[in-house]
């Protein structure tokens, strides 16, 4: 296996994170339609760039995967995680996690939270977070998902 290494993103990385992000997402037909009409709805913002909150996975030092982790009033929200749909399978989302759970901890955090694509869900549970509630997205009504910082199974 591949080492894996994980790095701050960088501004000038906004559109190749948003064209991994792209890819990813259109892996999934059920988005696809809904993609397609509103290519504008992938958006990274530069202010998690420029704010150190977004985390790149490399993999024989090309990206991976990133990953973008908010602070929220004592939790840290998972606002996304994305990987390159060839390299799905080899760790990168569980190493991207493992790096959050890091952050959070460090910051004092409570959780981890996310509204997660129900095809990640399984992905989620594996890694300890537990369903909280219902949220209504552009794609479709998601669960709500959290990971406690510190008793997570990462």
């Amino acid at each position: 296996m591949s080492a894996i290494t994980i790095r701050f993103g960088r501004v000038d990385e906004r559109g190749l994170l948003e064209d991994l992000q792209r890819r990813a997402s259109l892996m999934w037909d059920e988005y696809r339609p809904y993609l397609l009409a509103n290519p504008d709805v992938i958006d990274l913002p530069l202010a998690q760039l420029r704010d150190g909150q977004v985390r790149v996975a490399q993999m024989n030092g090309r990206v991976a995967g990133f990953a973008a982790l908010l602070p929220r009033h004592g939790c840290h929200e998972l606002d996304g995680l994305f990987v390159e749909p060839a390299l799905w399978g080899r760790g990168l989302g569980r190493a991207l996690i493992a790096d959050a759970l890091v952050i959070a901890r460090a910051d004092g955090a409570r959780a981890i939270e996310t509204v997660a694509n129900p095809r990640a869900e399984g992905f989620y549970m594996r890694l300890g977070f537990v369903v909280t509630g219902r949220a209504e997205t552009p794609f479709g009504p998601a669960n709500r998902m959290k990971l406690p910082v510190f008793s997570a199974q990462t």
